[in-house]
């Protein structure tokens, strides 16, 4: 059953939500003018996903989450300042990985963020390692692993979910089913119709929800994390969600049906959550207005200091790697 959140938590989501949107533009624009480097995954339209787990995240309990290179909008919703992500992406030393890691390998401890991964399904084992030391410790910490749908075609995959099922490690795996592995469609590569569908191999529950409301994506992640704390072992959930741009930057999506664009546009997930507010008197369309202009000025101000900040010197490149 889907919660209905506070006037307070909404507009928090919305915020993140709008800052997310605002960032990710920025960043396409930046890596097109040449300031940002090598190659950008963006999460434009997805944004639901990012602010409904972030929220039953508790980095101070010892929460932790692992993603895809699609991280931008999990690094953001989970606390990440705009400042460490911008500077990061420009490669600066202020940048959350001292500028080291870039668009693909974001990293914050602060926030739980142990780090998004280039290698597709890599993150699955990490959360594994991350459950088991809460689980041997009691600390009652969960740990969060978010994938794509085509991560559900590799070993790791399998691997980490059935190891967690097994072991009823306290992890919680979230894909977010954004209809293609790159540039295939889901079924095209997958012979069930759901990724949820494959629960039922581990024993594990396997629940689909709709990836453009942040208020059922956080009721679902939440019954998962009182699930995992419980000791009841790992969930899976499927948010059936849409990437608007391309894989990454190059990419022009032209493999893409005519029409799918604008009608999952037509389900925009800030639109959702703000439409709602509005019919329950939580929000005005003055207000919305004022929140996304507050949000592209938090964005800019961040690219502009972002940019002033010094590079990482070269003599500092082999600095914090160990053998």
């Amino acid at each position: 059953m889907t919660e209905k959140l506070s006037a307070d938590m909404r507009q928090h989501m919305l915020n993140r939500m709008l800052e997310i949107r605002y960032a990710e533009e920025r960043i396409q624009e930046l890596f097109l003018e040449n300031v940002i480097r090598g190659t950008t995954h963006l999460c434009i339209g997805q944004e639901a996903v990012s602010v409904g787990m972030a929220a039953n995240i508790n980095a101070r309990r010892g929460d932790t989450v692992t993603c895809t290179y699609r991280g931008h909008g999990h690094a953001l919703a989970l606390g990440m300042s705009l400042q460490s992500l911008m500077a990061e992406m420009m490669g600066k030393a202020s940048g959350c990985s001292k500028g080291k890691g870039g668009s693909m390998h974001l990293t914050d401890l602060n926030v739980g963020l142990i780090g998004t991964f280039a290698i597709v399904g890599a993150g699955l084992p990490v959360t594994n390692g991350a459950a088991l030391t809460a689980q041997l410790k009691k600390t009652g910490a969960v740990a969060m692993s978010i994938f794509g749908d085509g991560t559900a075609n590799i070993g790791a995959w399998h691997e980490a979910v059935n190891l967690a099922a097994v072991w009823k490690l306290p992890s919680i795996f979230i894909c977010e089913n954004n209809l293609y592995g790159e540039y295939s469609a889901y079924g095209d590569t997958a012979p069930v119709e759901n990724v949820a569908d494959r629960a039922a191999a581990y024993g594990i529950p396997g629940v689909i929800v709709d990836g453009q409301d942040a208020e059922v994506v956080f009721s679902a992640v939440k019954t998962a994390v009182e699930r995992a704390r419980a000791g009841q072992g790992p969930t899976l959930i499927e948010a059936k969600t849409y990437r608007y741009m391309g894989h990454s930057r190059t990419d022009p999506a032209t493999y893409r049906p005519a029409g799918e664009l604008d009608e999952w546009k037509q389900r925009d997930p800030i639109d959702i959550l703000s439409q709602r507010m509005i019919d329950d008197g939580q929000l005005t369309p003055a207000q919305l207005e004022k929140m996304g202009a507050a949000a592209q000025q938090a964005v800019q101000e961040a690219t502009e200091w972002a940019m002033q900040e010094p590079a990482l010197p070269v003599e500092a490149l082999l600095d914090d790697i160990w053998v």
